[in-house]
């Protein structure tokens, strides 16, 4: 099925995995995976973050007695969402390697990374919230909640939860509609994997990053993600007009990072 909004080209990938923000409700049909089960894969061997929930994600952390941070956001949080506990990464810099104690679960199929650390720190069913406010945490944040807002069964609430910015409403409204017409016929295998990332830039209330996605026949493509701290946690933006992502033909310049 053609992706017309596709502007890397027909020969490239052209699955929703890589897409920032806003994707057409029926390219994301053409191109779901639904894969069963969860293997769990270490960064580092040792396995050290302890237990996860089904879907990768540490079932819960200790929690907060400290104060909030001078500047956080004072309204409630969303519908279906809660406070968040206290995470103990509190690195302020940017990696310029690979986050060490970072384990990987698949989750429908895409492996996925999550740390005792940065997070997330709560797994409710589809939802993968609470990380740490910094670079390793909006990090992880990105990497989680872009693949979860496509693939989740209660995508919707992934979406509501999860994600901000002018785009939201729209993507929530055409995938509704093309999901009610039945349109699209799910297709096995082209999801891509996480294979790298670098910062563009960094704040504590903003991180512009890059995920290169790798696929299963070796072309890879980078994706652009903007993540916005609100009410206590990190969140996708869903930009009005969001960028295609790019054809990339190797790592340089980026670091090399994933699960499978």
């Amino acid at each position: 099925m053609t992706d017309p909004g596709n502007r890397a080209g027909a020969d490239e990938p052209r699955s929703p995995w890589l897409r920032n923000g806003f994707v057409m409700a029926a390219a994301f049909l053409g191109f779901v995976t639904v894969v069963g089960g969860a293997v769990v894969l270490t960064s580092d061997g040792s396995g050290a973050d302890g237990g996860s929930g089904k879907d990768g994600a540490p079932a819960a952390a200790r929690p907060s007695s400290a104060p909030p941070r001078a500047g956080d956001p004072s309204p409630p949080p969303p519908d279906g969402d809660g406070p968040c506990p206290e995470l103990a990464d509190d690195e302020r810099d940017v990696p310029d390697s690979a986050p060490r104690h970072v384990k990987w679960d698949l989750y429908e199929g895409v492996a996925l990374p999550s740390s005792k650390a940065a997070g997330p720190a709560v797994a409710d069913a589809d939802i993968a919230r609470c990380y740490a406010r910094t670079p390793v945490g909006a990090l992880l944040a990105a990497s989680q909640i872009s693949v979860r807002y496509l693939a989740a069964d209660d995508w919707r609430q992934v979406t509501r939860v999860q994600t901000v910015g002018a785009g939201r409403d729209a993507y929530i409204a055409q995938r509704t509609a093309a999901e009610k017409k039945g349109s699209g016929v799910p297709e096995r295998g082209a999801h891509g994997q996480i294979a790298g990332f670098k910062f563009v830039t960094y704040s504590s209330s903003t991180a512009v990053l890059q995920t290169v996605w790798r696929f299963s026949d070796g072309r890879m493509q980078a994706a652009t993600t903007t993540m916005l701290w609100r009410d206590g946690d990190w969140r996708l933006e869903y930009p009005a007009d969001p960028a295609d992502p790019a054809p990339v033909d190797s790592l340089a310049g980026y670091t090399e990072w994933g699960g499978v």
